[in-house]
C-alpha cells in the first residue's frame, strides 16, 4: 500500500512540475484549440443562461461536456449576471475566452476580450416581455382539440425520438397534432437551430428580393472582390453553396469554421478574404462562411445599420408571430447567419409552416413566387442533396431510399436538429435536441413513422401551396 502511495505522490509531483514548467506558456500563448474550446463553452453557456433561462453548470455539463470531446470536460466557466458576461477557462486557468449578453440580440463570442466594442456594435436593449396569446396555434399558443393520439404515441418511442431529444412538434394541415419534450424542456424553451439558421437567413434574403433590393443574379457583392475572380460570384452561388471559395468545415480541429465562430470577433473577415479554388457554380462545398457572407450582404442592402438590425424581426419574425426568436450577431455586428438562431419549437414550426405555405402567411406573400421552389430544387453540383436556397433535399441519402415522398425537403443542424417539410402531406415535423452525428440518429425514421400514422384524408390546407418546385425568379 505504501508503495502505491509513493507512486501516486510521484505522479502528482510530475503533474505539478509540468504545470509549473508549461503553465507560463499556456498563459502567454495558449494553443488555438484550447481557445476554440473555451470560446465554444462561453458562448453556449451564455446563450442558454440568458436566453433560455437555464443553469450554467447544467449547460456546461449537458451541452458542452457530455457530447464527448475530452478537452471540453476540463473547461470551467463563470457567469457575471450583473454585466451579462461569461468567462471560460481550460482547467479554470488557461486560454480565457468570453461571451457577452446583448439583450434582444442574445449573446456573442468576444474572443478579443473587447467588451466595449462588442457592446457598441449593436443597439443594446432588453427584450420587452411578450404576453402569451391563447389563440389557437399558429395565431397563438393555444393547443386546440386537433391532437392525434396515434402520432403522440410515436413520440414516446425513444428509438424514433432519438437520444437527448429536447422537443418534437408535428404540424398537420396547419395545426399542431402532437408534441413532446425532453426532461427540463418545454414549449417555452428557446432552442438553438444551429445550421437550420442558414435557411432562415436565406428567407431573409428572399424578403429583400420581394422588396427589389437584391436578386439571385447579383454579382460584385463585396468591394474587396471587385478586382479578381470573386467578383463573378452571384447571390445564387452563395445560396446554393457553390461560390468556389475555399472554406474548411471540419469540426474535428481548428478549421475555418471554428476559427470564424470562436477566434474572430468579426466572422465575415475569414470567408470574405478566402481565395477561390473553383469556378462559381461548378462545385458544391458546404460552408458556414457562405451563410455569414449572405448576412453581411443582405445587411448592407437594407440601407442603414439600424434598419438592418431590425430587419429580421420586422420583415419575418413579427409577421409570423415568432415572438421567441433571437437571432444573434458576432462581436462586430454581423448576424451569425450560419448558426445562431434560438427559438421555441413552436416558433421553429411556424417557420416550417411558412415554407410549406410557399412563403405566404395570413394571406400576405412575404417571399417572392418561386423562392420556396428554389429551396426545394436541388443543385447539380451537390448531386441532388442540397438546394438552391440553403436547405437540404435529402441529407444523408435520398428521400426515396428512406421511403419518403419525393417533395420532402429539410432544414438540419449538426447536433441532431431537423425540420422536415412535406408539402404533399401538408406536414411539418420539427425535432430539436443535442444528438451528435456519431450517435447515428436519423430523423428520416421519425418522419416515416409519422407519415405512416397519418389519416388518409386531411382537411384543406390553410394556404395555397405549390405542389411542384418552382424555378427561382431573379
Amino acid at each position: 500500500m505504501r508503495f502505491v502511495l509513493r507512486i501516486l505522490k510521484a505522479l502528482a509531483l510530475l503533474v505539478v512540475l509540468f504545470v509549473i514548467g508549461d503553465g507560463g506558456w499556456l498563459f502567454v500563448r495558449p494553443p488555438e484549440l484550447l481557445r476554440v474550446g473555451d470560446g465554444y463553452a462561453a458562448k453556449i453557456v451564455c446563450s442558454n443562461v440568458f436566453i433560455a433561462g437555464r443553469e450554467a453548470e447544467e449547460v456546461l455539463e449537458d451541452d458542452v461536456q457530455a457530447p464527448g470531446n475530452p478537452l471540453l470536460r476540463l473547461v470551467r466557466v463563470s457567469v457575471d449576471r450583473d454585466n451579462g458576461r461569461v468567462t471560460a477557462r481550460f482547467l479554470g486557468l488557461f486560454a480565457p475566452s468570453y461571451a457577452l449578453y446583448r439583450g434582444a440580440f442574445g449573446c456573442t463570442s468576444v474572443p478579443d476580450g473587447n467588451f466595449e466594442a462588442a457592446a457598441n456594435a449593436v443597439p443594446f436593449d432588453v427584450p420587452a416581455g411578450v404576453e402569451v396569446n391563447e389563440a389557437l396555434w399558429p395565431e397563438g399558443e393555444g393547443a386546440g382539440d386537433r391532437r392525434d393520439a396515434k402520432i403522440a404515441a410515436l413520440l414516446t418511442d425513444a428509438r424514433l425520438a432519438g437520444p437527448t431529444m429536447r422537443a418534437i412538434v408535428v404540424v398537420r394541415n396547419g395545426r399542431i397534432v402532437a408534441e413532446a419534450y425532453g426532461p427540463g424542456f418545454s414549449a417555452k424553451t428557446p432552442l438553438i437551430g444551429w445550421s437550420m439558421t442558414k435557411t432562415v437567413n436565406a428567407a431573409i434574403v428572399g424578403r429583400l428580393m420581394l422588396d427589389g433590393k437584391i436578386s439571385f443574379d447579383d454579382d460584385d457583392l463585396l468591394a474587396q472582390w471587385k478586382n479578381d475572380g470573386r467578383a463573378k460570384i452571384k447571390v445564387s452561388d452563395l445560396l446554393g453553396m457553390e461560390s468556389g471559395l475555399a472554406f474548411n468545415e471540419d469540426y474535428g480541429d481548428v478549421a475555418d469554421v471554428t476559427r470564424m465562430l470562436y477566434l474572430d470577433p468579426g466572422m465575415v473577415s475569414l470567408p470574405a478574404n478566402a481565395p477561390m479554388d473553383a469556378e462559381p457554380g461548378k462545385r458544391f462545398r458546404y460552408s458556414s462562411g457562405t451563410a455569414v457572407l449572405l448576412s453581411r450582404i443582405w445587411m448592407d442592402r437594407v440601407g442603414n445599420a439600424q434598419a438592418a438590425f431590425s430587419y429580421p424581426g420586422d420583415a419575418l419574425f413579427s409577421p409570423l408571430g415568432m415572438t421567441s426568436a433571437v437571432f444573434e450577431l458576432d462581436a462586430r455586428g454581423t448576424f451569425a447567419g450560419s448558426s445562431y438562431l434560438y427559438a421555441t419549437a413552436h416558433d421553429w414550426a411556424r417557420f416550417g409552416q411558412f415554407l410549406l405555405q410557399d412563403g405566404v402567411w395570413d394571406g400576405q406573400r412575404l417571399l417572392p413566387e418561386g423562392f420556396v421552389g428554389a429551396m426545394r430544387t436541388p443543385t447539380a453540383a451537390s448531386n441532388g442533396r442540397y438546394t438552391q436556397g440553403q436547405a437540404w433535399l435529402a441529407p444523408g441519402g435520398s428521400n426515396a431510399k428512406s421511403g419518403l415522398p419525393e417533395d420532402t425537403f429539410w432544414l438540419t443542424g449538426h447536433d441532431g436538429q431537423s425540420m422536415a417539410i412535406v408539402p404533399s402531406a401538408d406536414l411539418v415535423v420539427v425535432r430539436l435536441g443535442l444528438t451528435p452525428s456519431w450517435l447515428g440518429y436519423q430523423p428520416q425514421t421519425l418522419l416515416k413513422a409519422v407519415l405512416g400514422a397519418l389519416p388518409q384524408t386531411g382537411a384543406p390546407q390553410q394556404q395555397a401551396v405549390s405542389q411542384q418546385p418552382a424555378q427561382p425568379q431573379p
